[in-house]
């Protein structure tokens, strides 16, 4: 790559870049309280909240995991988790939104935790404070994650320094999002949306193009076993196929139950201005959703279609292939410099996609040490102003413990997100649930239910999955399992829930 086109690409990158910190800068004069700050004054519009919603969802994976995943294993595994992917956001728009912006408003919960230790009147203060740790735990991961994707794309594409550059990246996000807390995220979110969108769409459009056409494309894809059989396990190295089984499906779709308790997403379903605008926001998010994950299970198919014409490397792993649309961007800029500019923008679609996830990711996880730490928990009293001010440390502080866990530049960002959505899942998924539709669920069920859900998660993957065979499965299919099983049996084993409490749900229900 020519310094010329290596300009061009960074300037575009650049304008993007500078573009998120100056819409940090305009909300960050918005900010007068922790509920601005978290929640945006809950002032969020129906197409805002449904294509930030979706785009604080929809991470790096997206335009590096799952096409990287799809180009070295084929369509199984990655369609079928596109399928429990959108699954779950219908049903969590469907089910859980309305109801979660009705109730939160009722009992003044601007938090997860906070949110069902109110739900359940939990004067132990165990819910939120396990409730916050366990989102801190995981959203370090989940975060870190978008810095790996940040790291690979400028070392791969630039060979910078893949310290350096995650570094820089991180300091960007964390400047927007510190500034102008909630609202600012929503905003960029949806700009990144859209930045997203044009990635996914431009990239299959080229590739089809220099792979020889579609045809071509199947044709490649057809000369390995099983590489476009939903029904089959393979990889582009492998000379024959194995059965992706019903377990493995049932294991792979189980994604759909990580969206209950994802609290970067259910935080968008409580800051909409009005309730019945849900419906608006679930049609058009579902509809973005649908549409990304096929595309971008079709560029994995036709980036090994470009590949096999010679256009890009054949990468030797399914980590190694998360690079495809950065390598596409290449290409692309070789062209000349308004082709340059057009792979910048390309790249800034990954940025968007990492930003848009780890903005969120922060102000939920400085929210756990904020508002259900410091102020919940320990009691203390904070003005508006230093309250604001912990909140901006925290998002700091989460941000460098992100940056430590990222420093392997060979970790794949498929893997660290599937853990840490299934920590979020298993912890609060089946609680959410049960806390919205279930009056006989108390507070003992509540914490058996998040201490058993996050406690199986780790025992599952690793000591239980280890094992082999069918034990081999996504550990967020047993750990909701089990977590459902406790709260069930604990809250029917324990005194039930006062009357005031069951007259609060009816109120939400009607």
């Amino acid at each position: 790559m020519t310094s010329g086109i290596m300009v061009c690409i960074l300037v575009a990158i650049g304008v993007y870049l500078v573009g998120m910190l100056v819409i940090g800068l305009i909300y960050s004069k918005d900010q007068s309280n922790a509920g601005d700050f978290y929640l945006g004054g809950r002032k969020l519009g129906p197409i805002v909240t449904a294509l930030s919603t979706e785009a604080s969802d929809m991470s790096a994976w997206l335009l590096m995991g799952v096409p990287g995943l799809a180009f070295f294993c084929g369509i199984a595994e990655a369609s079928w988790t596109a399928i429990g992917l959108i699954i779950g956001t219908y049903l969590n728009w469907l089910f859980v939104a309305k109801r979660l912006r009705r109730y939160s408003v009722k009992v003044n919960a601007i938090t997860v935790p906070d949110f069902i230790a109110r739900r359940f009147r939990d004067n132990t203060k165990i819910i939120e404070t396990f409730g916050a740790v366990m989102i801190i735990v995981f959203f370090v991961v989940y975060t870190a994650s978008g810095f790996v994707a940040c790291g690979k794309l400028f070392s791969g594409l630039f060979g910078f320094d893949y310290t350096a550059a995650m570094l820089i990246s991180a300091i960007v996000i964390v400047a927007y999002t510190s500034l102008g807390g909630f609202m600012a995220a929503s905003v960029t979110s949806l700009i990144q949306s859209i930045v997203m969108t044009v990635t996914l769409i431009v990239v299959v459009i080229f590739g089809i193009n220099v792979a020889g056409g579609w045809d071509q494309v199947i044709a490649n894809a057809s000369e390995i076993p099983g590489y476009l059989d939903m029904f089959s396990r393979t990889s582009i190295e492998s000379t024959e196929a194995a059965a992706y089984a019903p377990l493995d499906i049932a294991s792979t779709i189980a994604w759909a139950l990580g969206y209950f308790g994802m609290p970067h997403i259910l935080t968008h379903f409580m800051a909409i201005n009005d309730e019945n605008k849900l419906k608006t926001s679930r049609r058009v998010g579902t509809v973005w959703v649908v549409i990304s994950l096929a595309v971008a299970v079709v560029i994995g198919i036709v980036g090994y279609g470009m590949a096999k014409a010679g256009a890009i490397e054949m990468f030797a792993s399914s980590s190694a292939a998360e690079n495809l649309i950065p390598s596409v961007a290449q290409i692309i800029a070789s062209h000349g410099a308004f082709f340059a500019i057009i792979a910048g923008i390309l790249l800034a679609g990954i940025l968007a996609a990492t930003m848009s996830t780890a903005d969120a990711q922060l102000l939920a996880a400085a929210s756990g040490v904020t508002h259900n730490i410091v102020t919940d928990v320990l009691g203390i009293k904070l003005s508006d102003k230093k309250s604001m001010l912990i909140a901006r440390i925290a998002v700091i502080c989460i941000a460098v413990l992100g940056v430590l866990f990222a420093l392997d530049p060979e970790s794949s960002i498929f893997s660290i997100v599937s853990f840490a959505w299934a920590g979020f899942g298993a912890t609060f998924g089946p609680i959410m649930l049960f806390g919205l539709f279930w009056k006989r669920c108390n507070k003992w069920g509540a914490i058996a239910g998040m201490f058993s859900g996050a406690a199986m998660v780790f025992i599952w993957k690793y000591a239980i999955a280890p094992m082999g065979g069918v034990l081999a499965i996504y550990e967020l299919l047993p750990a909701f399992v089990i977590s459902c099983i406790f709260i069930v049996v604990v809250s029917l084993l324990t005194k039930a829930p006062d009357a005031e409490i069951v007259a609060e749900f009816e109120s939400v229900s009607k």
